[in-house]
């Protein structure tokens, strides 16, 4: 497997994603931040964040495919996420546990960050989404 991910004794307990990627491998993917679009362009759940976060990781998921790879070579996931509050956590972690079977995607995550935005480039977009993964 060339990504073994991790979580080492010290830092912060019970998170949903490991800390520390590992990864081995000669194939570097870079996926350019998706949003909630469907492949024609049509918006996917206005104005519903658990929505629009199931269906980042859906695009995410289909741009991995694509590079013949998948959620379980990720090693790095960064989330925007639009006018960020704490009580948004619930709302977003929705959106990941709605569709971790339907994807595979692995639990805990790979290691993540959520990033506070003002707004992204449409009024509309709640949420974007980065991914790099290595595979062999």
């Amino acid at each position: 497997m060339p990504v073994t991910r991790f979580s080492p004794e010290g830092l912060q307990p019970h998170t949903p994603y490991d800390h520390v990627a590992v990864a081995t491998g000669s194939r570097h993917i870079h996926v350019s931040g998706q949003i909630a679009r469907l492949g024609d362009g049509t918006p996917v759940a206005p104005g519903d964040l658990t929505g629009q976060v199931a269906q980042v990781l859906r695009n995410t998921g289909r741009a991995l495919a694509g590079a013949d790879a998948s959620f379980e070579d990720v090693v790095r996931l960064t989330f925007y996420v639009t006018d960020w509050a704490p009580e948004k956590i619930g709302p977003f972690m929705a959106g990941i546990e709605s569709v971790v079977e339907e994807l595979g995607l692995p639990w805990p995550l790979p290691p993540a960050s959520l990033i506070g935005v003002d707004h992204l480039f449409e009024p509309d977009v709640l949420v974007e989404l980065e991914a790099t993964a290595i595979s062999q």
